[in-house]
């Protein structure tokens, strides 16, 4: 016995079909559209009135008519432009098999508008916000940045401002206005120099419109249901073959305080940092960790958490600089100011403002299971309590002593070479600058990197414990 078959079949926005379609469509026991489709195609279905036509939503009780109704013939199904392009094509091919279904897709929204602004699509990213809830409603301001508040908010500048050319499909909660307004809550107005934003509505129907401007400009505009975007970068960031290694001198900073580039390169190994997922830096400074870590995952969501002003306007202009639309400030102090923020799976703390015992117990409760926490230590007080205090939290402690002579050569041979920097020195109690201690040599102050991490059935009882 023949097995029967799914047709499905895409529709042109303008709501043409073939007439091979048709007939298809014709010899098939069911046909499952939408609203949409059976007004659009509402001549071409008085003709059909032999077929028995069902709704698509809800999904799950259409495809269980579709299977009920394949014992006695051929199922249609239609959908908009290309169906698995961002369509239902996927969730068919998952629930009937691919031996089962037959394809004949329609050009795409998204083909069209590349098409209606001119622009090649090759070398585009592409991204669906269509049926995708983001918890919370309600708003909170934390340090210039206005979010959804919810356990784990979800960012829109790192999913649409780190690509050079994105399509995004949208829908009446992510309308290109709102979109637009929420990158600018959360990045501010520099973005405006840096994008251009097109903006297709109604793709192929008699009141098509097309919009381009900055997100300013298109935040100010309202757009009917049926639209897409395409965001493109127009300014590249500084060193943009580069995804780490920032120097010292690249990196905005006040007064010599920042984290060296060794030191740094290190502190990151530590981390392990995610692909994504929530890190928080503690005692930010200037943000070079963060800077370097949202460069390197732009996925991840990076809170920088410090209380001076002038380091938080050297954290805001990095940022700027380098368009690291990841990287989040909060200015105040911890943990006080931690509560506001989403649970974390890393944690790092470069900077305690004489509160590590608190910010260590804040971040213990806090951590996602599988966390890790690092700690610089640059005073001798922080490298004797951070171990300590990570122990006391049920945290297993590794540490390392980080000493670094730089050089250069030949002007570094004038001189002896120092093999074991700062091996004979007492540990310096502040970090303004550099040690000199050899000619040619520039000896940096050592700094002890402790890590806290659990082993694997602490992370379940972990889970559990926030299951409950």
């Amino acid at each position: 016995m023949k097995q029967t078959k799914i047709h499905l079949i895409g529709v042109e926005s303008s709501g043409e079909l073939s007439a091979q379609n048709i007939a298809c469509i014709q010899n098939c026991r069911a046909l499952i559209l939408s609203n949409r489709h059976r007004d659009m195609l509402l001549p071409i279905l008085r003709d059909l009135s032999a077929v028995l036509q069902i709704p698509i939503a809800p999904v799950r009780e259409a495809l269980k008519q579709a299977e009920s109704a394949l014992t006695h013939g051929d199922v249609a199904i239609l959908a908009t432009g290309d169906p698995l392009f961002f369509g239902i094509g996927r969730t068919l091919l998952d629930f009937f098999g691919p031996d089962r279904i037959l394809i004949s897709p329609a050009l795409s929204s998204m083909q069209l508008a590349f098409s209606r602004f001119k622009i090649p699509w090759d070398d585009a990213k592409f991204l669906s916000l269509h049926g995708n809830p983001r918890a919370g409603n309600k708003k909170q301001e934390t340090g210039g940045i206005s979010r959804p508040l919810s356990p784990a908010p979800c960012l829109l500048s790192p999913l649409l401002l780190n690509q050079d050319k994105l399509f995004l499909f949208t829908d009446h909660r992510f309308s290109p206005d709102r979109i637009s307004q929420t990158l600018l809550d959360e990045c501010g107005s520099v973005i405006n120099r840096g994008y251009l934003v097109h903006v297709a509505e109604n793709l192929g129907l008699a009141d098509e419109q097309l919009h381009t401007g900055t997100f300013s400009e298109i935040a100010k505009r309202t757009f009917g249901p049926l639209t897409v975007m395409i965001v493109i970068k127009t300014l590249q960031s500084p060193h943009p073959d580069t995804g780490f290694g920032l120097t010292e001198d690249e990196i905005v900073h006040s007064r010599g305080l920042i984290t060296k580039n060794e030191v740094r390169a290190a502190t990151l190994h530590e981390l392990r940092l995610p692909y994504q997922g929530v890190f928080w830096d503690v005692g930010g400074g200037s943000g070079a960790i963060s800077l370097e870590a949202a460069r390197l995952f732009p996925g991840l969501q990076i809170f920088a958490i410090e209380r001076e002003k002038e380091q938080i306007e050297n954290i805001q202009k990095n940022r700027n600089k380098f368009q690291v639309w990841n990287l989040q400030w909060l200015q105040g102090n911890a943990p006080d100011v931690l509560a506001s923020l989403p649970d974390p799976d890393r944690v790092f703390i470069g900077g305690s403002g004489g509160h590590l015992r608190a910010i260590i117990e804040y971040a213990t409760k806090r951590l996602l299971p599988g966390g890790r926490i690092v700690v610089n230590a640059v005073l001798e007080k922080t490298a004797l309590e951070a171990p300590r205090f990570l122990h006391e939290n049920g945290w297993h402690v590794t540490m390392s002593e980080i000493k670094v002579t730089r050089r250069r050569y030949p002007q570094a041979m004038d001189g002896p070479v120092s093999r074991d920097p700062g091996m004979d020195q007492e540990r310096p109690q502040a970090m303004d600058g550099p040690v000199s201690r050899d000619p040619g040599a520039q000896v940096l102050h050592p700094i002890t990197i402790i890590v806290g991490q659990k082993n694997r059935s602490e992370k379940n009882q972990d889970r559990e414990k926030r299951d409950e």
